[in-house]
C-alpha cells in the first residue's frame, strides 16, 4: 500500500503544485496590496468583535476551531520532517509560505463567507459551496464534497493518531494498541456530541495548550540563547544554498518547507473554509482577516517555536530523499515528534518527553474533532436539497474516522504521512484552481470592506451593490436592514 501511495504522491505533489502554492500566494499578496502586513491591527481587533448566535459561532470560536485544525501534529512532527528531509533551510521556506499563505487564507475564507447558507438553522459554507455558487459547476462541487469527506475521515486523521501513539510510547512506554483504544473512546465522546460541543471544547483547549507549549519553548531557548544567532544564520544560508553543508539541497529545502508549511497552516487546501463560514459576522472580509491571522499564530509562533527548539539543541538528523545522511545526531530515529521530545528533554530531563507527548495529545485531539466537522459540513452540502436528510452517512463518517485513528495508531508514521499528503494534495489541486477563477469577487469584497472603513462605518455586506452574484444569504440579510436608521445603528464612532 505504501508503494502505491508514494507513487500517487509523486504526481500529486509534483513541483507544479509546490510552485502553484508559492505563485498564487505571491499573486494574492500583490492583488491585496499585501494585506498580511497592512491589516494586522484589524485582524487582531476582529477576533473579539462578533458573538455566537443560534445559527453561528463567534469569531473567537471560529478562530479556535481553525487553530484546532491548523495547530496540529504538523506544527511538531511536520516541522521535524521538514528539517529531516530539507535541512535547516526548510524553516525559512515555511516562513515564506506563511506570509503568502495568510493572503490565500483570506481569499478562501472570504469566499466561504460570501457563499455560505443557512441549513437546518445553522450557517454552513466552504469550498463546495463557493464552487457551486461562484463557479456554477455543481458536479465539481459535489466531487469536492465527496473527496473531502473521504480525506477528512480516512486519509488525514492518521497523521495525528500516529504521532500521539509514537509520542506516548517514547514518553511513557505505553503500547500503541492501548493508546489507540483510549484515543478512539475519548474522540467518540466528542464527535457524537455534535458541532456545538466541538466548538466549545476547542474554545477551551486550544488557548491553554498553545500557551503552555510556547512557555516551554521559551525556557528551552533561554537555556540555549547563545546558539540562536548561529541557528538564524544557518536557516538563511541553507535556504539560499550558500551554506557549505546544505548548499546542495536547496531544492529539497524549498519543497519540504513549502510542503510542510502548507500542511501546518493548511492555507489553500480548502480544508480551513468550513469553520469560518459558520461565523456570525456583518461582512465576509472580517472573518477572512481573522483567518489570515490564524496562519500567523500557527506558523510564525508554534512552528517557529518547534523549529528553534530542535535546531538550537541539535536534536535532529538531515537525510534528503535518495541521499546519504548529512547530519546524524540522533542515530536511526524516524523523523517525527521524537525530535521535539529530545530537544525539550535535553534541557529538562525527565520532563521533556512527557510534556511534548501530552501537548501532541491535545493538538491531535482537537484537530481530529475539526476533521469530523469538516466531513459533516460536506455531508450537509450533499443533503442540502433533500427533503428527507440522509443520516446514515454521518454515522459511517464517524466510524471511518475512529477506525482510521485506531489503524494508524498501530502502524508506521511513514504511511500515515503519505496518506495525509495525498489527501491534502488532491484537495489543494481542486481548491487552488477554483480560487484562481474566483479571485475577482474576493478582491471586490476586500475593497468594499476597506471603503466602508474609510467612511467610518462598521462594514455591512451588500453583494448586489458591489456586483457579486449568487450570494443568496447576504442578499436576504442586507434587505432585512430596511431603513437608514438601522444602517446608522451599525456605524462606528470615528
Amino acid at each position: 500500500m505504501g508503494t502505491l501511495v508514494d507513487w500517487l504522491n509523486g504526481y500529486v505533489w509534483s513541483p507544479v503544485l509546490v510552485y502553484t502554492f508559492l505563485g498564487l500566494g505571491l499573486f494574492y499578496s500583490i492583488s491585496t496590496r499585501f494585506l498580511q502586513f497592512r491589516l494586522v491591527k484589524d485582524m487582531i481587533k476582529l477576533i473579539f468583535e462578533s458573538k455566537s448566535s443560534e445559527a453561528g459561532v463567534s469569531s473567537f470560536q471560529a478562530l479556535a476551531l481553525s487553530l484546532s485544525s491548523r495547530v496540529g501534529v504538523g506544527t511538531i512532527a511536520g516541522v521535524a520532517t521538514a528539517i529531516a528531509y530539507g535541512g535547516p533551510g526548510a524553516v525559512f521556506w515555511m516562513w515564506f509560505m506563511t506570509f503568502l499563505g495568510a493572503c490565500t487564507a483570506f481569499i478562501e475564507t472570504t469566499l466561504a463567507q460570501v457563499y455560505k447558507r443557512k441549513l437546518d438553522g445553522e450557517f454552513r459554507g466552504g469550498t463546495p459551496y463557493y464552487i457551486e455558487k461562484g463557479l456554477k459547476i455543481k458536479w465539481l462541487a459535489v466531487l469536492f464534497a465527496v473527496i473531502t469527506m473521504i480525506v477528512s475521515s480516512v486519509l488525514i486523521p492518521g497523521v495525528q493518531a500516529n504521532a500521539v501513539s509514537s509520542a506516548m510510547n517514547t514518553a511513557f512506554g505505553i503500547e500503541p494498541l492501548v493508546t489507540g483504544i483510549v484515543f478512539v473512546v475519548g474522540l467518540a465522546a466528542i464527535i457524537f456530541g455534535g458541532v456545538k460541543r466541538i466548538a466549545k471544547t476547542a474554545e477551551i483547549v486550544v488557548p491553554f495548550m498553545a500557551i503552555a507549549y510556547i512557555l516551554i519553548c521559551v525556557i528551552v531557548l533561554i537555556k540555549n540563547v547563545a546558539q540562536i544567532p548561529d541557528v538564524v544564520t544557518l536557516i538563511f544560508t541553507s535556504a539560499f544554498g550558500t551554506n557549505a553543508a546544505f548548499g546542495g539541497i536547496i531544492g529539497s529545502a524549498i519543497t519540504w518547507g513549502v510542503k510542510r508549511g502548507a500542511f501546518a497552516n493548511a492555507a489553500g487546501f480548502g480544508s480551513e473554509t468550513f469553520y469560518p463560514a459558520a461565523t456570525e459576522v456583518s461582512h465576509p472580509a472580517k472573518q477572512g482577516l481573522v483567518q489570515a491571522f490564524s496562519v500567523y499564530i500557527d506558523s510564525l509562533v508554534i512552528c517557529s517555536a518547534t523549529a528553534f527548539m530542535i535546531l538550537v539543541t541539535g536534536m535532529y538528523n538531515v537525510t534528503p530523499e535518495g541521499r546519504a545522511p548529512m547530519v546524524n545526531n540522533l542515530g536511526d530515529l524516524e523523523p517525527g515528534p521524537i525530535y521535539t521530545q529530545k530537544a525539550v528533554e535535553s534541557v529538562m530531563p525527565g520532563f521533556g518527553a512527557p510534556f511534548v507527548a501530552i501537548a501532541i495529545l491535545f493538538f491531535a485531539f482537537t484537530t481530529l474533532m475539526t476533521y469530523f466537522y469538516m466531513a459533516d459540513t460536506n455531508l450537509a452540502f450533499l443533503n442540502r436539497k433533500r427533503k428527507v436528510k440522509l443520516v446514515w452517512p454521518k454515522h459511517v463518517l464517524r466510524v471511518a474516522l475512529l477506525i482510521t485513528v485506531f489503524y494508524c495508531s498501530i502502524n508506521t508514521s511513514t504511511l500515515a504521512w503519505a496518506l495525509g499528503d495525498l489527501g491534502f494534495g488532491v484537495m489543494a489541486w481542486l481548491n487552488l484552481i477554483t480560487l484562481i477563477i474566483l479571485t475577482k469577487p474576493a478582491i471586490k469584497v476586500l475593497k468594499d470592506y476597506e471603503r466602508q472603513k474609510k467612511e467610518g462605518k462598521d462594514p455591512l455586506f451588500d453583494p448586489i451593490r458591489i456586483g457579486v452574484s449568487n450570494a443568496d444569504f447576504w442578499e436576504k440579510e442586507y434587505q432585512e436592514i430596511d431603513s437608514p436608521e438601522k444602517k446608522e445603528q451599525k456605524t462606528m464612532s470615528s
